[in-house]
């Protein structure tokens, strides 16, 4: 160490921080940083001699026999040069005398936290005289180091450039998603109604199809009763035919069709209104109606190992945007399904060890609700509530934190998640409200409630 340092000073340090480029989840440990540390027994003029030196110094770290007490900015040392009688305080008392006159609030921040969340924090000092003084940022070793306001400003500015880039190519990756759905929408539909086509076709045939086969059956029975005796010619290809069986599953084969066919029906006109394409203003839309199409089109994934039970309340027509509510509806059904599926796979792999075998069930409860207002002297409020609860494993108290993080807008995923799209399709675009609760070994429970006007 030069000999001009005293040992009561460490000498100034500056640690240039990361190399690498910010980005949203940068902290202050990547920003440059001056290490200064002084013991309260200095002067004033001691401590200029290393400000005069070290002309971008912010300030220096304040200590009382090697603990940390607090921090005196340049500016604040700086003011007492202008003092009346201040020169003199300057040069002969100590730096504890002098920083019991400039004593201020400080802010003192772990160098994990974000810059952003720092920016934040250093605005909310009420003073405008205080926004220009440094930041003490404490360090993992317990070490205390000063990072200047123009340093933290041009990182946050830098940040923000990126935020506001990453928003708008997502905005823009959004509109196009928003494009391509809109499309798929239209061209779903196109082929949901080339198919109704030919089943209409077919379900409307079938009831003259079945009538002139029960015709053609009477017919015949009754040439077998005025032709007592048939030629063997006749009796032959009656054996060939089957004819016995014939008569009997006729009649079955076409019940088979018919089911067959509204089952069809009811599938694409299920897939039609699932594709559903949105206008600019919401329309009133039969609730159970949405659900059931919902999950008519979820059961076709499944083979019976799911059980979904309906508890459908009374519900008014509620105005929404149908195709948007569809999604949702999807987002939620789709991961109960694939938890419970899970699920139900490890049970089956583990059932010779495991006698308790609990059937996955998707239970789907509907209701209108009261809520009470949370100003005063305003009316009640009155919402829709649908309830799709599942009695599988449940969702983990640190996975709940992050789809909550998920749904703000100041916590963004890198990746944006089906339920965080489904949070701001209820939040933003119907008022409504979007609940999630669960337990480890209680299953999980989404609520959506939605305004009634």
């Amino acid at each position: 160490m030069p000999q001009e340092f005293n040992f009561l000073i460490s000498p100034p340090f500056l640690a240039l921080g990361s190399d690498r480029d910010l980005n949203l989840e940068s902290t202050l440990q990547e920003l440059p940083m001056y290490t200064f540390e002084v013991e309260t027994s200095c002067t004033g003029s001691e401590v200029a001699h290393y400000l005069e030196k070290y002309s971008m110094l912010p300030g220096a770290i304040l200590l009382e026999q090697g603990q940390f007490i607090g921090m005196i900015s340049r500016r604040r040392l700086l003011e007492f040069l202008i003092r009346p009688r201040g020169k003199e305080l300057f040069t002969q008392e100590t730096l504890g005398v002098l920083y019991s006159y400039a004593r201020t609030a400080i802010v003192l921040l772990p160098e994990t936290t974000p810059i952003l969340a720092a920016m934040q924090q250093t605005l909310r000092r009420r003073s405008p005289e205080l926004l220009a003084e440094p930041i003490v940022v404490q360090t993992s070793a317990n070490t205390y180091r000063l990072l200047d306001m123009y340093d933290l400003n041009l990182a946050s500015w830098q940040i923000q450039g990126i935020e506001s880039q990453v928003r708008y190519e997502r905005s823009q990756a959004q509109m196009i998603q928003n494009d391509k759905m809109a499309s798929l929408g239209r061209l779903v539909d196109g082929v949901a109604h080339e198919i109704l086509d030919p089943v209409g076709f077919i379900w409307g045939n079938l009831t003259y199809v079945s009538n002139y086969s029960q015709d053609l059956l009477k017919l015949i029975a009754a040439y077998d009763q005025v032709l007592s005796h048939s030629s063997a010619e006749i009796e032959n290809l009656k054996q060939e035919i089957e004819f016995d069986f014939l008569e009997q599953d006729l009649s079955k084969s076409l019940n088979s069709i018919r089911t067959g066919a509204e089952r069809l029906k009811k599938l694409v006109t299920s897939l039609q209104n699932f594709c559903h394409i949105d206008e600019i203003y919401p329309k009133p839309v039969d609730l159970h109606a949405c659900l059931d199409n919902i999950v008519l089109l979820i059961k076709s994934r499944l083979k019976g190992e799911i059980e979904i039970i309906k508890n459908y309340g009374k519900l008014p027509p509620v105005s929404c945007f149908m195709g948007q509510l569809n999604q949702v509806l999807m987002n939620i059904f789709g991961q109960a399904v694939d938890d419970l599926l899970d699920e139900a796979a490890l049970q089956q792999v583990n059932s010779e060890s495991n006698k308790t075998f609990t059937k996955p069930q998707i239970e789907v409860t509907t209701k209108v609700i009261s809520q009470e207002p949370t100003k005063p002297n305003a009316p009640d409020s009155r919402w829709v509530s649908i309830c799709i609860a599942d009695n599988g494993l449940g969702i983990s108290d640190e996975l709940q934190q992050q789809i909550r993080e998920s749904f703000s807008v100041e916590k963004r995923a890198d990746k944006e998640t089906s339920l965080a799209v489904s949070y701001r399709i209820i939040t933003a675009r119907h008022g409504g409200k979007f609940n999630l609760r669960s337990q480890v070994g209680k299953g999980t429970e989404f609520e959506i409630l939605l305004p009634l006007v």
